[in-house]
Order: C-alpha cells, then sequence, then structure tokens
C-alpha cells in the first residue's frame, strides 16, 4: 500500500443493521427487495431489484437502501463464501435488504470520504477476503456477526485516488453487464421463436390438428414423455468446493442465474480422473436444479471449461444436439416451470427427482422441423457464447488489475493504454 492510505476499523466508518427476516408467505409482492443472491453474485447491486417483499413503513425506514450502502453476507456454508459484498449505486426507494445480510453505512462523522465504486472493489479483494476469513467462525455454518464485522479492517486512498481507480475499473463491469442484457434479448429472440413453432404452432395453421394430452396439435407430431426422449439422465458429484485450482470447475446450483453460468465465477473442486470421466460436462447437456428455493432452474450447456457438476443437479443427455437444444427451451418456458411447482415435494427443502422430471411432456414434432428450429435458432446460442467468453476475458482482465490498483502497486495512469484497447 502506498504512504499516504490509511487503515480503519469498520467499527471507526459505518453504522451496522441487520436486514429483514419474513415468512416466504411475505414474499412476491409488495415493495423492492435486496436478496442474498443479489449481494452474493454483484460486486454492485443490480439496476432493477427483481424480488418483492411485504413491508411496512416502519420496515422500509430502518432496512432502507440508499446510495453507497454496502451490503455483506453474515453466513453461510463455507468460509470462503462469507462476506461476499455488494455495494449499492443509487438509492433504492421503499427497498428493504434480507436478514441472511449486514448494512454497513457511512457514519455522518466518518473520518475519510468513501467512492462507492471503489469501496465496491476492495470489499471484492484477496485483501479483504483474507480479512474476513481472520474474522469469521465456523460450527455448523461459518457466520460473521456485528462484533467481528466492527473489527475488519479497510485501506483507502485518498478520495480522489479512490474515484481514479473506481472510474478505471467500473467500464469493464459496465461492458460485461451490457454483454449480459445483451444474451437476455437473444435468449427472448429464441424463446419467441420457439412460441410461435412449438406452442403457437404459427407455422403449421394451415394443416389439420389432432387432439393430444397437451391440447390440439398437428397432425403427425406427437406427445412424448422427457425419459422417452432423452439417453440418460444423471446425479451429480458429492464433493466440496473451493476458490483455490485444485481441480476442475464445479458447477453447483447457485452458479446457475436465469439459464446462464458465468464460469469465471465458477469455484473448483478435487476429482479423480475415474470421478472426471464420469461427471465431466460435455456440449449439449442440460442441466437441472432438483432441490431448494431453486429447484427447476436450469441450464444449457454449449461449451464449458474442464468441469463436473454437483450432486444437487440432475444432468439429461440426449443423442442429438437439436433434440437437446429443442428441451433447453422447453424447460425454460412457463409451463416447465410450472410443473416443476405443482410436482416438487417437500416444504422445508422442496425437491423434484430425476424419474419425476421424466415425466415431464414434450409437444415431438417431425424431426426436420426440430432440426430447421435448431439451424435458425442456434445462431442466437452462438452469440450468447460470444458475449460470455468476451466476459470471461473481461472478468481476467478486471480481477487481475484489481489487486494492483488496490495495492498501488501499478497506478491509474499505467493501465489506461491497456483499458482503451479491450472497451
Amino acid at each position: 500500500m502506498q504512504e499516504n492510505w490509511i487503515t480503519y476499523n469498520f467499527s471507526e466508518l459505518f453504522d451496522i443493521s441487520s436486514g429483514l427476516s419474513k415468512s416466504r408467505d411475505q414474499f412476491g409482492f409488495g415493495h423492492p427487495f435486496v436478496t442474498f443472491k443479489n449481494v452474493f453474485y454483484n460486486f454492485f447491486l443490480p439496476n432493477q431489484l427483481g424480488e418483492l417483499a411485504n413491508t411496512n413503513e416502519k420496515e422500509r425506514i430502518s432496512g432502507s437502501v440508499l446510495k453507497g450502502d454496502i451490503f455483506l453476507t453474515r453466513t453461510s456454508e463455507t468460509l470462503h463464501e462469507l462476506g461476499m459484498s455488494s455495494v449499492a449505486l443509487k438509492d433504492y426507494p421503499n427497498a428493504t435488504f434480507n436478514g441472511f445480510c449486514k448494512r454497513l453505512r457511512l457514519k455522518k462523522d466518518a473520518p475519510i470520504q468513501v467512492d462507492p465504486v471503489f469501496i465496491g472493489y476492495f470489499l471484492r479483494s484477496h485483501f479483504f477476503r483474507n480479512e474476513v476469513t481472520k474474522h469469521a467462525t465456523m460450527t455448523t455454518r461459518a457466520s460473521l456477526n456485528s462484533t467481528a464485522i466492527k473489527t475488519l479492517q479497510v485501506t483507502l486512498p485518498p478520495y480522489e485516488e479512490q474515484c481514479a481507480i473506481g472510474q478505471v475499473l467500473k467500464p469493464l463491469d459496465d461492458k460485461i453487464e451490457l454483454n449480459l442484457q445483451m444474451n437476455k434479448t437473444l435468449e427472448e429472440m429464441a424463446m419467441t421463436l420457439y412460441k410461435h413453432w412449438f406452442v403457437d404452432f404459427g407455422p403449421f395453421q394451415d394443416g389439420n390438428f389432432v387432439e393430444s394430452e397437451l391440447g390440439l396439435i398437428p397432425e403427425g407430431w406427437e406427445v412424448k414423455r422427457l425419459d422417452e426422449f432423452y439417453k440418460n439422465s444423471q446425479y451429480g458429484y458429492t464433493q466440496s468446493s473451493s476458490l483455490e485450482k485444485i481441480g476442475p470447475k464445479f458447477l453447483r446450483i447457485t452458479d446457475i442465474q436465469g439459464g446462464n453460468v458465468q464460469w469465471e465465477n465458477v469455484p473448483y473442486c478435487i476429482s479423480s480422473d475415474k470421478d472426471f470421466e464420469k461427471y465431466r460436462i460435455v456440449k449439449g447437456d442440460l442441466f437441472v436444479a432438483r432441490t431448494g428455493n431453486s429447484t427447476g432452474e436450469n441450464v444449457y450447456i454449449l461449451n464449458a471449461p474442464e468441469a463436473v457438476f454437483a450432486s444437487y443437479l440432475i444432468r439429461f443427455q440426449f443423442d442429438e444436439l437439436f433434440k437437446s437444444f429443442y428441451v433447453a427451451k422447453n424447460f425454460r418456458s412457463k409451463r416447465f416451470f410450472d410443473y416443476v411447482e405443482g410436482a416438487k415435494v417437500g416444504s422445508a427443502q422442496p425437491g423434484i427427482s430425476a424419474s419425476t422430471l421424466g415425466e415431464f411432456l414434450l409437444v415431438i414434432p417431425p424431426a426436420k422441423f426440430l432440426v430447421d428450429y435448431f439451424e435458425k435458432a442456434f445462431s442466437f446460442e452462438e452469440r450468447k457464447e460470444e458475449n460470455l467468453i468476451e466476459n470471461q476475458t473481461l472478468t481476467t482482465l478486471r480481477d487481475t488489475l484489481l489487486p494492483k490498483l488496490i495495492s498501488g502497486e501499478v497506478r491509474v495512469r499505467d493501465v489506461e493504454k491497456q483499458l482503451s484497447e479491450v472497451l
């Protein structure tokens, strides 16, 4: 660190507050709500909060979300996933935050001004991650209480330098977010075409229709169970994850968000050669979460690094790529998620089995139409993959520059040219 960088305890800088704990039936309506996943997966809170909670005025005042607020996860299954941070870069009117996080708000009499962008990056650096590990406790779960948080330390440069570092790094994340938004649009285009062909049967309206278990379908088409269409299904690998590169990437339920995986954020695991071959992820694999609040969430794999998948995922494989692609679009439909919601069992920990998923009904057109759809829509998937590969490059660059800028090893002026070449 540079000589003019000063180290502070969190107790000197921040007021610490707890979030809301509410029953499950109080979610899905009401006012914006910062979820655990919002914090865990993002350096900065998303521009739009997708979840809602039924909150009263008192809760919205005490649990407010304002520009500059820092949110830290206070509990996790593992130490290396504890104390993950996300910073609000704007006010979120009427929003509150979840009880599995702590909110840190800069004190009015804090001894230094803190730039929200800079602190967002600092708290994701290995300097701070190591600091969290030193103060965390591990019993059944890893935890970080308010007393421990107060003793955490942060080293800050003068405010002007904070802003300069933030302005160097933030465009990388902005480009990553733009690519993710482009991918969302591409997925919507593929799903629009899927719905036109295989739900509304737009191109086939001039032909005859027959009754089926799923209503009227074009003559010559079939309704089949999923387990009559796939080649095999498989539960995943039981192992612990690690941020250390100790083996292949280890895909878990929590790594699947909205039908996508950001491989740069996926941890690793130990794996023997035999287990790696058994659970290795390959092109065309389709994964479904089988337990927890994310039951039914799924992802279609086009390209993957060397990776295996965890035991709470179910893999479906098919003998043709166009078949897996077609089923993948079925799995992103409202009908599929409604099926999962109605079929899962368990209250404390809801879940669904491979055999139950195998009973999901598919409308199966003649292979020619599946191939035609594949040839038209697969280009959307390839463009999504190109964006994800670019994001991996941008993330690697950000994560390389981050510790060097945070430590003062390199200065802003030294990296501006390098950044101009990739943005």
